[in-house]
């Protein structure tokens, strides 16, 4: 019998399953379920979703070629074509960032070839649009979807392998209470939002997005004549004014220019990372961070002595990170920052210790779902920080806008500290900001947060979640004393295998796999974007493909026994 393997969603992570998928040599019947009429795009570059004006955060060097690379596609695109995606044909470059929509345009294209390749390799291949799977129950031997078409009708089927592809979670209601958002998706609800004082919850790239969304309503960004960008407001737009807060009060940095490949790292590398898994114990995060350490003094010297590296703990070591640029006015260390962002991309330098943390979250990464229950919240409280901020860099042109709105005089940033309290219930309109020593009012307020972990009893279907089989994930709880017999504690999450698949007991099938990034996050932090969606696709089709050989040989000796 052919192998009947269900993916829900076409997506970034749907897409490059289908594409490991693709090179098993035995035919497969491939299903792919949309919810969207539109396949492909994905929630963070869908057109409905996402305003034009908003930019991608990973370079076309960075992603991993599906069945082409972004600048291949975007070269052979007639010049009617690019001009309708904002693209100019001089402008196409490996380590240029586009419009978000872009991404959606070529990771759609992408989905049509790995369907026709597929398809010429012997795979029968169906892509069922604007179908929500609604319900999965697993059985002993095969796996039951039910799914609702957009008239309301629902259908049964059965598979062998389930994929769960769906990517980012945001609400479907965005503006829950009048002027005041939950989500800066989809974009076009925020164009709504008139000339008034907007606050956003949240400095990075995604808070970036939700202004310059309702930024690009009331005005435009132009270059004057010396090639300055500066925002020019519409007429009758005087009341629009914009506040970003975060807790620290600063805003990312601009993308930096690094080796790709990435060059090998010395010291804090996979083998010593699992050599500590294997022998640290209830020490292993202080462990990790003693080889983040010698790594980054390794590789930058003077900037390990500049922040007081050999005495910094993993406690500490957000403070001193973060220190110069929390002391500094945010337009001023933006406009600093990206000055030299652009020198040294234009003179191929790399910025050592930015390089060397950027190296090491994935190496890092490793070791999390081996933590301790109290070593978990120590990472996630003070050392994920750093690598978060150090890879979230945005583009150039993010900042320069940044820099435009504050010129002329939109923007302002403010930090909240550790104590900020959002009230949106003793106000008709958006929301009240209060800190310790201030109190804002907004018209509009946007929680630009960006995707929320989930956990098992967020999971949206309803026999799945009856079953019991998708379980919060868990750690075990470390003893003061080291005495005491160690406990299982549930983290949050959900309890996967290496291959992504639920961990349970029951006698069900365990061909049902959780690939989807909202439910990865509290054990694997680091999971975010494009290059995630490769690692998780590979490894589930990997994983599907090694399931049907050793059917076969099972079925093989079984013969061979008749």
């Amino acid at each position: 019998m052919t192998l009947n393997v269900a993916i829900i969603g076409s997506g970034p992570t749907g897409i490059y399953t289908l594409k490991g998928l693709n090179d098993i040599a035995l035919p497969l019947t491939i299903t792919i379920f949309e919810s969207d009429a539109e396949p492909g795009k994905g929630t963070p570059y869908h057109p409905d979703l996402n305003d034009r004006a908003m930019l991608s955060n990973i370079a076309s060097i960075e992603l991993p070629p599906i069945c082409e690379s972004l600048t291949a596609w975007l070269s052979r695109q007639s010049d009617e074509r690019l001009a309708t995606l904002g693209v100019a044909r001089d402008a196409i470059d490996e380590r240029e960032f586009y419009p978000r929509v872009v991404l959606g345009d070529y990771l759609q294209d992408q989905l049509a070839q790995l369907i026709e390749k597929g398809r010429a390799k012997g795979h029968h291949i169906d892509i069922k649009a604007s179908s929500r799977v609604v319900d999965i129950a697993l059985h002993k031997s095969d796996i039951s979807l039910t799914v609702q078409s957009q008239n309301g009708e629902r259908t049964d089927y059965s598979f062998d392998h389930v994929v769960l592809a769906t990517g980012h979670d945001f609400p479907e209601t965005t503006e829950v209470k009048p002027g005041y958002f939950v989500s800066p998706w989809p974009a076009p609800v925020l164009k709504t939002i008139p000339a008034c004082e907007v606050g956003i919850l949240g400095t990075s790239l995604s808070g970036i997005d939700a202004l310059i969304t309702v930024a690009t309503k009331h005005g435009v960004f132009l270059l004057d004549e010396s090639g300055t960008l500066q925002y020019h407001p519409k007429a009758e737009t005087e009341a629009f004014k914009a506040t970003m807060m975060s807790r620290k009060g600063v805003l990312p940095e601009a993308d930096f220019y690094c080796d790709i490949p990435y060059r090998p790292l010395a010291i804090c590398t996979p083998q010593a990372i699992d050599a500590l898994i294997e022998t640290q114990g209830g020490q292993l995060l202080d462990a990790v961070f003693d080889l983040f350490k010698q790594e980054l003094a390794a590789c930058d010297p003077d900037y390990a002595e500049r922040i007081g590296l050999g005495m910094l703990t993993v406690e500490t070591i957000d403070k001193a990170y973060f220190k110069a640029r929390e002391e500094a006015d945010p337009f001023t260390w933006a406009a600093q920052n990206l000055a030299q962002a652009e020198a040294n991309k234009a003179q191929k330098r790399t910025v050592e210790w930015r390089y060397a943390i950027l190296r090491m979250h994935e190496v890092v990464a490793r070791a999390i779902p081996h933590l301790h229950e109290e070593d978990l919240k120590r990472f996630h409280k003070h050392f994920k920080t750093v690598f978060v901020d150090d890879y979230a860099t945005v583009p150039h042109q993010s900042i320069h806008r940044l820099l435009a709105l504050h010129r002329a005089g939109k923007l302002a940033i403010k930090s909240l500290g550790g104590d900020g309290d959002i009230d949106n219930d003793s106000v008709d309109h958006g929301a009240v900001v209060k800190t310790e020593t201030e109190t804002l009012s907004f018209d509009a307020f946007i929680d630009a947060t960006g995707q929320h972990p989930l956990s098992a009893r967020d999971i949206p279907f309803p026999t799945l979640k009856a079953q019991g089989v998708v379980r919060k994930a868990a750690t075990i709880a470390s003893s003061p004393s080291g005495e005491d017999a160690p406990r299982v504690v549930r983290t949050g999450g959900v309890d996967l295998d290496e291959k992504f698949r639920p961990v349970f007991e029951e006698d069900l099938t365990n061909r049902l796999y959780c690939g989807s990034i909202s439910f990865l996050l509290h054990k694997l932090p680091f999971v975010q974007g494009i290059t995630s969606a490769r690692d998780i696709g590979a490894v589930i089709s990997r994983a599907i493909a090694e399931d049907l050989t050793a059917d076969e040989t099972l079925a093989a000796r079984q013969r061979a026994f008749a």
